[in-house]
C-alpha cells in the first residue's frame, strides 16, 4: 500500500503464481485496497491464443472464443499483395545502393557478392536465403572451431567481434543492409516481409511438438523477434514471440513492424 501511494499508481497488473495461488490471492487483495487504484489480472492464456480472442455468448453465457489459427486465404492473398508491392518499389528505389554495395564487397575481399545460406521456410520446407556476404569465403567451415566462443542465447550461433567478419561486412550488418537481398527470397514467395525468424536445420532441429506450428507461416525479413534484438531472444521465447504473432496476425500488425524496424536499423548504426 505504501510503495502504491509513493509511486502513485494507478493500474497494478499481477501475474498469477500457479506454484502459490495463495500468495496471489493475498496480493490482489493487498492491492485491492487502495480505491484510486486498478488491479488486473494476466491471464495465462494469452500464452495460448495471444490476442486472437472473441467473446461469444451462449444464451447467456459469456465465453471466450479463440479463432482458427493460421491466416485466412483472403489474409493470404492480403499478406501477399504487401509483400509484392513493398519488394517490387525497394529494389527499383535502392538498386543504385545494392549496385554500390556490391562492389564494395568484390573489392573486399575474395569470394561471390551473394551469401545463400539453407534455411528452413514454410511448412518445413528449405529454402535458399540470400544475403550480402559479410564474412570472409568458407566462414561455415570454421564454425565448429568457434563454438566455444558462442555467446548468443540458448540455441542459437552469434559471436562478438566475430573474425570471420570482413570490414565491409562489418558495416553492412551494422546498418541492416545485408538483409536486403532476401527481397529477391520475398518476390520468389520464399519468404515474406513479416514473419517468423527463418532458422538454419540445427535450430529447427530444436524446435519439437506443438511449437512446430510456427512453419505454417512463410518465414519474414523482420519480425517481433528482430525489433526485440534476435541473438538476445533465447529460441524457447523465439517460438513463443512467433506463435503468438500468427495467432493474433493482421495487416496492421505487419505494417507497425516495418515501422518499427526502421528506427532498430538505424539505431544500430552506432553499434
Amino acid at each position: 500500500m505504501r510503495l502504491i501511494d509513493e509511486l502513485r499508481v494507478h493500474r497494478v497488473i499481477i501475474e498469477p503464481n500457479e506454484a502459490l495461488p495463495q500468495l496471489t490471492l493475498d496480493f490482489v487483495r493487498e492491492a485491492s485496497k487502495a480505491t484510486s487504484v486498478r488491479v488486473s489480472l494476466l491471464p495465462r492464456i494469452l500464452e495460448v491464443v495471444g490476442s486472437a480472442i472473441e467473446v461469444d455468448d451462449l444464451d447467456g453465457l459469456t465465453l471466450l472464443g479463440v479463432r482458427r489459427f493460421g491466416l485466412s486465404r483472403s489474409a493470404r492473398l492480403l499478406k501477399r499483395g504487401l509483400d509484392v508491392t513493398v519488394a517490387c518499389a525497394g529494389l527499383i528505389v535502392m538498386s543504385p545502393l545494392l549496385l554500390v554495395v556490391s562492389i564494395l564487397i568484390k573489392l573486399g575481399s575474395a569470394g561471390p557478392v551473394i551469401f545463400r545460406q539453407a534455411r528452413i521456410g514454410r511448412d518445413g520446407q528449405p529454402l535458399e536465403m540470400w544475403k550480402f556476404r559479410t564474412m570472409i569465403a568458407g566462414a561455415d567451415a570454421l564454425k565448429a572451431q568457434l563454438a566455444e566462443r558462442n555467446d548468443a542465447a540458448a540455441g542459437l550461433f552469434k559471436i562478438t567481434d566475430d573474425p570471420r567478419i570482413t570490414r565491409t561486412g562489418r558495416w553492412l550488418r551494422r546498418t541492416s543492409l545485408d538483409e536486403l537481398p532476401q527481397l529477391i527470397n520475398v518476390l520468389r514467395g520464399e519468404m515474406s516481409l513479416v514473419g517468423p525468424r527463418p532458422l538454419i536445420s540445427d535450430e529447427d532441429g530444436l524446435i519439437i511438438g506443438l511449437d512446430r506450428r510456427r512453419l505454417q507461416l512463410t518465414p519474414g525479413m523482420t519480425g517481433h523477434w528482430q525489433i526485440a534484438g534476435s541473438s538476445r531472444v533465447p529460441l524457447a521465447e523465439m517460438v513463443k514471440i512467433d506463435y503468438l504473432y500468427v495467432a493474433g496476425w493482421s495487416l496492421w500488425t505487419d505494417m507497425k513492424i516495418m515501422l518499427r524496424t526502421v528506427p532498430y536499423m538505424l539505431a544500430r548504426r552506432g553499434l
